[in-house]
């Protein structure tokens, strides 16, 4: 049956291969359980109902992918859109979490709109590949930040806005945490060097045990009044119906305060990096696989796209922000993953991470750092693929905007709004606009109208 589903051997492939793929993918990805909980958290939502939501979502997601496409990709929630439901879209421009998840549920229908039709590739060729790998680089500058802030690396300064921790001060809690989530990081980055499988995950959770030997031996002392809560974990079975918190909360998004083009922005924000992300990852660890075909395309991209479009506006009704294809997708594929098995074998293994969700909701913020500030690490490698000689400086210098808006304002969308707009001032004005597309002069115009009336 499963040669019948999968077509194993036509791809040169067989069970054993893609079952053991698909663990090594879940294992590469399975940070997202612990960060995404901690990220959405902040924003208001309960950490079970999100973990929950997220774990059905990336099943949705995957499967579909598999059964769809018949590729050894896996979805999840994306990291860089849930900072930006939290950090920008919460806490910067102070609304409700329903209705960030409602835009990125409508997001989700217009990415399945887009999916369907050729629409799709006539926004993807009007944005320049400058801007496309800025967004990934500033995300992953971004995702640094909070990482660093999370780890209570970075703390505010009244003369230098932010500057390093002291770790003296309060060393049973603040100067612990810090120093843990920095031996963390270090740890992560090294097994990543080394090719450990699952490198991220096992950052977290021995930052976490480093934590827990530090409580126990008396480093570390709980202080619930300060926000430093006891490391213990509790073994209790999954509350299930924390599910409920968060499931069809979009639907009762109370639009009291909010602009009709506030809305619009979100929306197009969450459309304009999850189309980005989710083609730049399928396009990269398709060419790992050679699944290319001789013009460089990707077979059966339409279903794949489609999966991804599902996935997102599931996740949104359960409870969990955009839901995206991984780049960790290509650890599976390089362990010889080749068919929708593989990603079937990360669908089922996040299914039954349910019923393990009190221990992934108890990991403390400093433990997941290390893996925002890797990750982030990762998403800032892109940086390569910019050109940024004398002959480009019409399209270098706008990405160099878009990416260090991104940490400096703290927010997606703001680096996404200067990128164009200096692109098709800088074009305008030094080539005639020779080389800007008419989808960038409509994205200009609303971005500046934005800044006037918001």
């Amino acid at each position: 049956m499963l040669e019948k589903i999968f077509k194993l051997k036509e791809h040169g492939t067989n069970v054993r291969t893609e079952i053991m793929a698909g663990i090594t993918t879940f294992m590469t990805m399975a940070y997202i359980l612990a960060v995404n909980p901690s990220i959405l958290g902040e924003a208001g939502m309960d950490p079970t109902g999100v973990l929950l939501a997220t774990c059905i979502a990336s099943f949705i997601g995957t499967a579909c992918m598999a059964l769809m496409a018949n590729y050894p990709f896996a979805l999840s929630a994306g990291m860089g859109l849930n900072a930006f439901l939290t950090y920008t879209v919460v806490f910067g421009f102070g609304y409700d979490w329903r209705i960030a998840l409602l835009a990125v549920f409508i997001e989700g229908i217009i990415f399945i709109i887009l999916s369907l039709t050729n629409v799709r590739e006539a926004i993807f060729n009007a944005i320049p590949l400058s801007l496309k790998t800025a967004v990934s680089v500033g995300i992953g500058l971004f995702i640094a930040f909070i990482g660093l802030q999370n780890a209570g690396l970075v703390v505010g300064n009244s003369s230098t806005l932010v500057s390093i921790v002291s770790f003296t001060d309060e060393f049973k809690t603040a100067g612990i945490c810090a120093l843990l989530a920095l031996v963390g990081t270090v740890l992560t980055a090294i097994m990543y060097i080394k090719n450990v499988k699952g490198s991220i995950l096992i950052g977290i959770i021995a930052t976490w045990l480093l934590g827990i030997g530090c409580q126990l031996v008396g480093i570390y002392e709980p202080n619930a009044e300060a926000g430093f809560y006891s490391l213990l974990p509790s073994f209790e079975m999954t509350d299930f119906t924390k599910l409920g918190k968060t499931f069809g909360e979009c639907f009762k998004a109370d639009f009291d305060g909010v602009g009709v083009f506030n809305f619009i922005v979100i929306i197009f924000s969450f459309l304009f990096v999850d189309l980005f992300d989710t083609l730049g990852t399928l396009i990269g660890v398709s060419s790992k696989a050679n699944m290319l075909d001789e013009e460089g395309r990707l077979p059966k991209i339409k279903p794949a796209l489609l999966a991804d479009a599902i996935a997102t506006s599931a996740g949104a009704v359960l409870g969990t922000s955009t839901t995206t294809t991984f780049v960790e997708s290509s650890a599976g594929v390089a362990t010889g993953g080749r068919t929708g098995l593989t990603s079937m074998t990360t669908a089922i293994l996040f299914l039954i991470s349910m019923f393990f969700a009190p221990i992934f909701t108890a990991i403390p913020s400093f433990a997941t750092a290390p893996a925002l500030i890797v990750v982030g690490f990762l998403m800032f490698t892109n940086i390569a693929n910019l050109k940024l000689d004398g002959d480009n400086y019409t399209t270098a210098i706008p990405a160099y905007l878009c990416i260090i808006a991104m940490p400096l304002f703290y927010s997606i969308s703001e680096g996404i709004s200067i990128g164009i707009i200096s692109y098709v001032l800088i074009n305008l004005i030094c080539k005639k606009g020779k080389d800007v597309k008419p989808i960038m002069y409509v994205l200009a115009v609303l971005f500046i109208l934005k800044y006037i009336f918001l």
